[in-house]
């Protein structure tokens, strides 16, 4: 038998290994005979040496110390000092108890990290009431290529050869109300690229019956210069920016370039970026007409318009 699996000792068991062991035989012999290890031979020889017939009876595996729950004055202590901002060593300190119960409360409460103290505030979902209220207007860099990628070909003997022939910059804009999208790409994300898309995204909204009132950017320096500022102005539109490194603020324009790179700019191979740009309109007809949206209740974009049919039928054809 092998002795390194402990058979499970009956009293009967113990008092015969115990007689084993006291009529000379060795503790490697009665292990083996025994089929335990040598270490639990010698646990029950000296507990029979110690106790007596008593020892070899089953006993509770209870310890014999119980840990005791922390007061709840203590645990409330604790937690205070926490708020205030003190390490796990000063708590201990300060209230003389062991790190180890200050480690174990501070778990429990789910303040463990400095972190935890300051939870992140909940977002603030919102919607416009009406269409042209809020349009979310925002710019994501592409690399531009000349052929298919080593990662689909697998052919990396070329793989040098298709780098650094630049960027190209996908300008989109949509709408908060009924998530109507507009997009284009331009070579740069200057003052003068955003400014054309920005007349041609309202060309877009005016023909499917959106009057803009409002437009979020960034912070970038084009949305932030004069010449942009003037422009709106002068078209009577308002310019909301949102907060610093909070792109949150921004969530529809920021869920509309996921959706864009996931179901356009890399829905497929292409052989070149100027057969993805050719794909670009007809992405953003089957998002408008076809795509429902989880956001406004699995309906289309075009839907949300209030359009007469007569309006509808005009602007697909």
């Amino acid at each position: 038998m092998n002795i390194h699996q402990n058979a499970r000792l009956t009293p009967a068991g113990r008092e015969r290994l115990v007689r084993l062991a006291r009529s000379g035989l060795s503790p490697k012999a009665v292990a083996e005979t025994m089929g335990v290890c040598p270490k639990t031979v010698g646990k029950w020889v000296a507990r029979f040496e110690a106790e007596g017939a008593a020892g070899l009876q089953d006993r509770s595996s209870r310890p014999h110390t119980l840990h005791r729950p922390t007061p709840v004055a203590t645990q409330e202590a604790i937690v205070t000092l926490r708020r205030q901002r003190l390490t796990g060593a000063q708590i201990a300190r300060d209230l003389a108890v062991s790190p180890a119960t200050v480690s174990r409360v501070l778990r429990r409460y789910g303040l463990s990290r400095m972190r935890d103290l300051e939870p992140p505030v909940p977002v603030q979902r919102y919607e416009r009431d009406k269409p042209g209220e809020l349009i979310h207007i925002d710019i994501k860099k592409l690399g531009r290529f000349e052929r298919m990628g080593h990662r689909i070909t697998g052919d990396r003997t070329r793989q040098s050869s298709g780098r650094g022939i630049g960027w190209e910059y996908l300008h989109l804009a949509i709408d908060d109300h009924s998530r109507l999208a507009y997009s284009e790409i331009h070579p740069d994300e200057q003052r003068g690229s955003c400014l054309a898309f920005l007349f041609n995204a309202l060309r877009f909204f005016r023909r499917h019956g959106i009057t803009v009132e409002r437009v979020m950017t960034d912070n970038g320096p084009a949305f932030k210069s004069r010449r942009y500022a003037k422009a709106l102005r002068r078209l009577t539109i308002r310019h909301k920016r949102t907060r610093p490194y909070t792109p949150k603020t921004n969530g529809k324009a920021e869920r509309f370039v996921q959706t864009s790179l996931r179901e356009w700019a890399y829905a497929r191979a292409y052989d070149t970026s100027e057969q993805r740009r050719a794909e670009l309109p007809a992405f953003l007809f089957r998002y408008n007409w076809h795509r429902p949206h989880g956001g406004i209740n699995g309906k289309t974009p075009i839907s949300r318009l209030g359009l007469a049919e007569d309006n509808l039928l005009s602007l697909h054809t």
